[in-house]
This record gives structure tokens, sequence and C-alpha cells, in this order.
């Protein structure tokens, strides 16, 4: 039988390749720009226009002319032919907007607006404070129902935090490397961004209570075999779900990025993204951790951190 788990210091290395420079680039983004991601307007607050113009037009031109009144700060992005522009802006009042619109129709051409919206910094501080409570209160929410659930396992509790682990994961992979797309790409995070954030914490969770659930299963169908043994059999019987299931969503996502529109494409990345390290950490972090912690090497592991003895494992 092909053992997974004893591999799984490999396992916790790749994730530590992943996750350490993403989480560089947020320290380099939070010192530049004061947050660890590059905030849109539905947080920082701001004027979101989409125009489009008879021709394809330089996005650089566009940006000068809100540069020349004094929005430094504002970014330009075109899609489709050239000839729609998304603009990102400070906010703009009745006024501002007229006149930036005259300068566009002057020195561009005539255009048509397709969306303008304003957002202001309050609508964004509460977008902000209410992604924090929702996934706070999904973390609770998950850890007390595995808990529950598996109660009549030997140190379950431990199950519910391998798949908070698990989900903290996913989160820091997505988010780091969305702070590389901002530091390089000038991506943005907006409400988008959250909701894909919270669908890749459902899927990963979903996909890790999976196999705990076969673990649960074979524990006492397995009395003679050790708990590693019986851990990677699980795993390797639920595997083809597990991959089958991810896998299915995975080349949705592909299509959509690759024919879908520019407005979700930075959200269907995030999922995208997300659901790679999810089918990832359920299978190489969330049960291998568990065995680690089941066998005493995390205590050991704290000991040798603290500089006191360490303990044999079993």
């Amino acid at each position: 039988m092909f053992n997974i788990v004893e591999r799984r210091y490999l396992y916790f290395t790749l994730s530590a390749l992943v996750i350490i420079p993403g989480l560089i680039a947020m320290i380099v983004s939070t010192i530049q720009l004061g947050t660890p991601l590059k905030l849109s307007i539905d947080f920082t607050g701001g004027a979101l226009q989409e125009l489009r113009f008879e021709q394809p037009i330089p996005s650089g031109e566009v940006r000068q002319i809100f540069v020349n009144q004094g929005y430094g700060d504002t970014t330009v992005q075109t899609t489709g032919d050239g000839s729609t522009v998304l603009i990102r802006s400070k906010f703009l009042d009745e006024a501002a907007k007229a006149q930036l619109q005259s300068d566009l129709q002057n020195t561009i051409g005539p255009f048509e607006e397709l969306r303008f919206e304003a957002v202001g910094p309050t609508i964004g501080s509460e977008v902000t404070r209410a992604a924090g409570i929702a996934v706070l209160a999904a973390s609770v929410v998950i850890l007390a129902f595995i808990w529950w659930a598996f109660r009549k396992v030997p140190n379950s509790f431990r199950y519910g935090i391998c798949a908070i682990a698990a989900m903290v994961h996913d989160v820091l992979v997505a988010s780091g490397l969305f702070a590389l797309a901002g530091l390089v790409l000038k991506w943005e995070v907006d409400a988008l961004f959250l909701t894909a954030l919270l669908t890749v914490i459902g899927f990963s969770v979903q996909d890790t209570i999976v196999v705990f659930d076969r673990i649960r299963e074979n524990i006492p169908k397995r009395r003679g075999e050790d708990y590693e043994t019986i851990v990677n059999r699980s795993l390797l019987e639920t595997l083809h779900r597990s991959l089958a299931t991810q896998l299915n969503a995975i080349f949705v996502l592909i299509a959509i990025l690759f024919f879908g529109g520019a407005t979700i494409k930075q959200f269907v990345v995030v999922l995208l993204i997300g659901l790679l390290s999810g089918t990832y950490s359920s299978i190489f972090n969330a049960v291998p951790l568990l065995v680690a912690w089941q066998k005493g090497e995390i205590g050991n592991f704290l000991r040798r951190m603290l500089g006191r003895p360490t303990r044999a494992t079993t």
C-alpha cells in the first residue's frame, strides 16, 4: 500500500515555500500601501467608471487626464478590443465627474458611459468588518461541528484544529498570491475576492471532512493496525472522490478564465488558486498534520524550540 502520510514533512515544506513568498508580498504591500493587500473602492471608498470609446485607446492617455486633475492614484484597465476602459479613482462628486468626463471627451473623443459606481469609505469599513466576522464565525462553527461530529473518536478536538489549519493554509495561499499580483499586476481586492475566499473555505473544509469521516469509520474496523496505517488507508480510499470532485470544478473555472469576461477574471483566479490549494491541503496537510499530532511530533517540535527534552514518538 502506497504510503502518502509518511512524506508529511515534504508536504509541509512545499506549503511553506508557497506561503512564505506571499507573506513577504503582504509585508511589502503593508509598507508601501499601509495594507497587506491592494484594496479597491469597496474598502477604501472611491469611484469606478466603465467607458466605451469609439476606437481602441491607450490606457496611459486616460490616466494622464486624471493625474492632471490631481487623481494620481487612478488605475486604468482596458478590456475587450481596447476601446472599453475601467477607471478606478478616488471618490468623485458630480462636479468632479463632469469635469473629468468633459476632459476625456475633448482630449480623446466621444464615449458611452457603461457604468459608474461611487462608494464612500463608510461602506468600505463595513465590508471589511463583515468579512472578518464571517471568516471568524465560520472557523468557530466548523471547529464546533467537527468536535461534536467526531466526539466518539479519541482526541476529536484535533480533527477540528487540523481542518481549521488546512483552511488557514488555503486562505494564506490565495491571499499571498493575490498580494503578489497586487504588487506586480496592480490587482485590487474587492467584494468578489471575499466571496471567492469564503467559497474556497467551504470547499476546503468539505474535502477535509470527507477524509476525516473515513478515518472515523476505519478506526473501529482496523483495531489491529496502527493509527498512521489507518489514516493512510482512509486517505487512499477517498482520494479518487476528492480529486474527481475538485477537478470538475477546476476544469469549469479554467474554461471561464479563458472565455469569460475581464471583469470576473480576478474572481475566477482566486477561486482557481483556492481550489487547487484546498485539494492539496486536504490531502497533504490536514491528514498528515493529524498523524504528526497523534504521534507527538508537534509537541516534540515545540519542546525543541523551547530547549526542553523531547519524548519518544509511537
